[in-house]
């Protein structure tokens, strides 16, 4: 905010924020006129600033005005009245804010716009502009700008029987700036920062040399590369890498497996397999969701099931791993006493399909693409006066530019997916669809309700368990400030069952897909919101599935794909089907080839960079009513708290789990 320098003899200063939004500038001319407590108002001010280019995209502008002509106006400014024409070549405008100053008091009052402007339309907004719709004092205004956004914000799907995603990218979305997520642009710049040059064709020689590629600036060397072939960094990707919400308590072995008290006897340290399972020591991943799942022509997966076991000295260790559902001579169970190389492959071909879940679902389908329905479905209902919108606002930053970026780039035909993963566009898109019918926002969607399910809730079983041990503590300080903020507006059921916009908007997120809703599934009473409960886990949903699961399943990437044996996001050949020998030069010989893995390194290298703000400092502030801006506080203060408590737990922790510190996580899916 501009300064006031020596005597200040301005009776008024109007200061204007247009939006860091692509095309948000105007030079159109603009009008404005106050409102104070008593019914007076200014008459019509021009702001316009001689020799000065007022209203460009990001700029704030100050205007003095020196000469209110009104009698008795009380400089208590009630609310502003503000329009334009559309004189000029570029008369588009987007406004974030307008803050009005009384200089003789030193009072500021802040009027928050974030919409675009139409030409000749007079605009009222109320200091501070936060109400539900039932106590608006312009429902008209607020009807007809809903139904202006409902005709911008169209529900759609993109992915055959997927999740619901925007028709048409408003250009309200779009980034605002050469953003770093430029794919081609930045793939290119990595290379050439790097020096890398022996990435043109072939295939890799043997493992060492595929080591020998990573150089101290750009592609640092990942974590998997010194830790590929350690069995308890082979099951610390299940509980402290980006596919952590997979294991499962097992407290029986299923028929299908075929494993024996005998043949898991020399893993269990003395102890009888009932003792181990009812002592919950004993942990399953069974990935039954990729039965008959579509792969690229040529290429090959598999379905698999792996037990882990908590050891003696309280570590995750893996006991079994069988490649496919059905028990049968051609489906052997491998077991780490295998020769060593014939272990390795049967995790390699494990991992291979525990990326197809992790990017396909924990990533992509349970955070970008069910967000961005959210997000689509929060604009056509919620008014931006709304409390609600404004809470959820900053979390929704960037999302559907990035969604639409992403589809065009990486999922598209013979785009980066279908280069570099086994299963292609196709199978990953079939995996979408098969995934959004199972999940549920009251459990998947809900930490504490997700690991319950699991039988991993408790904090004494599964040590180790880093994901949920940090993640846990961020959902309740995000369940918390929900709650906080929620109490500020709704303190009775009638302000809940009242609030005519927040009804359609339950509506429209439990709607059929086909139908032009989100068709979410254990969205609280059915969308018909009748509590504070039922907000408090919607939004608290909401909130962590776009800051903290997306963080949690996005920024581990490079460490772990960027190194093919580690995480191999496409193998070639076909999965065993027995225990032959196996020499490094066949699994070599499963990797991709050298331009496939700078595909890999670059995008997981550019994935893994962060895009927004740390959670809790929000790019774009649209909450300005005190009691608001106190909880607001209050939830970056509890961060702090956490930051410190994660910090310290990563002292102790070998190797460290950062991505969870809330220094790390961003406020929404931006890249």
């Amino acid at each position: 905010m501009g300064a006031c320098c020596g005597k200040d003899n301005a009776e008024i200063i109007i200061y204007v924020k247009t939006g860091d939004k692509k095309n948000a500038g105007t030079d159109a001319n603009v009008k404005i006129k106050l409102h104070d407590a008593n019914g007076r108002t200014t008459g019509d001010l021009e702001l316009d600033n001689f020799f000065r280019n007022d209203f460009e995209s990001g700029q704030l502008d100050e205007f003095r005005i020196k000469d209110l002509k009104v009698k008795n106006f009380d400089g208590n400014v009630l609310k502003v009245e503000f329009w334009r024409d559309n004189a000029g070549l570029a008369d588009d405008w987007y406004v974030e804010k307008i803050e009005v100053k009384n200089p003789k008091t030193d009072d500021i009052f802040v009027f928050p716009i974030f919409r675009w402007i139409k030409p000749d339309y007079h605009y009222l907004i109320e200091h501070l502009d936060t109400s539900l719709p039932q106590f608006d004092h312009h429902q008209d205004q607020r009807r007809l700008e809903l139904e202006s956004k409902r005709e911008t914000y169209q529900v759609t799907q993109k992915v055959p029987d997927g999740p619901a995603q925007i028709k048409n990218m408003p250009a309200d979305e779009a980034f605002s700036f050469d953003y770093k997520w430029d794919i081609v642009k930045r793939k290119l710049q990595l290379i050439a920062t790097s020096k890398i040059v022996m990435f043109t064709a072939g295939r890799w020689e043997s493992i060492q040399h595929l080591r020998n590629v990573y150089t101290k600036e750009v592609f640092c060397e990942p974590h998997g590369c010194t830790r590929w072939s350690n069995d308890l960094c082979f099951a610390g990707q299940r509980v402290a890498s980006m596919n952590h919400s997979c294991i499962e308590l097992c407290t029986k072995i299923p028929d299908k497996f075929g494993v024996t008290e005998e043949l898991l006897k020399p893993y269990l340290e003395g102890q009888s397999l009932q003792k181990i399972l009812d002592s919950k020591r004993m942990f399953i991943v069974d990935h039954t969701i990729l039965a008959g799942l579509p792969c690229r022509k040529g290429f090959h997966s598999c379905v698999p099931m792996a037990l882990f076991y908590v050891n003696n000295n309280k570590q995750l260790i893996p006991v079994a791993i069988q490649l496919n559902q059905d028990k049968g001579t051609d489906n052997p169970v491998f077991f780490p006493n295998d020769p060593p190389n014939v272990w390795m492959k049967a995790k390699m071909w494990f991992n291979n399909a525990d990326a197809n879940v992790h990017q396909s679902l924990t990533h992509l389908g349970f955070t970008h693409l069910l967000m961005e329905g959210v997000t689509v479905v929060t604009h056509r209902n919620l008014s931006q006066s709304h409390p609600v919108f404004k809470l959820l606002s900053p979390h929704f930053l960037y999302l559907i530019a990035i969604n639409s970026r992403g589809l065009e780039l990486l999922v598209s035909k013979n785009g980066w997916v279908d280069k570099t993963m086994n299963i292609g566009q196709e199978g990953m898109f079939a995996l979408i669809a098969r995934g959004i019918k199972k999940w549920r926002m009251n459990v998947e969607g809900t930490l504490p309700e997700d690991l319950k399910q699991r039988g991993v809730l408790d904090t004494n079983v599964l040590p180790g368990y880093h994901f949920r041990n940090d993640a846990l503590l961020l959902y309740g300080a995000i369940n918390k400030y929900v709650k906080k903020y929620v109490d500020l507006y709704y303190d009775s059921v009638d302000k809940i069952t009242g609030d005519w916009e927040i009804q359609s908007w339950g509506a429209e997120l439990t709607k059929e897909r086909e139908k032009g809703g989100c068709g979410l599934e254990g969205v609280p009473s059915h969308g018909k919101f009748s509590s504070k409960e039922d907000l408090y886990l919607t939004l608290t949903s909401i909130i962590y599935t776009c800051s903290v699961a997306h963080a949690s399943t996005n920024f581990p990437q490079y460490d772990e794909y960027a190194y093919p044996p580690n995480y191999p996001a496409l193998l070639n050949g076909e999965p065993p089907k027995d225990k032959r020998p196996v020499e490094e030069t066949e699994l070599v010989s499963m990797l991709p080839d050298k331009p496939t893995t700078l595909d890999m390194m670059t995008v997981t290298k550019i994935l893994s960079s962060r895009g927004t703000n740390s959670l809790g400092d929000f790019e774009v502030q649209y909450i300005f009513e005190p009691e608001a801006c106190k909880v607001v506080d209050e939830f970056r203060a509890d961060l702090a708290e956490i930051s410190k408590v994660i910090k310290q737990r990563n002292k102790e922790r070998n190797p460290p789990y950062p991505y969870l510190d809330p220094d790390i996580v961003p406020n929404s899916i931006s890249i």
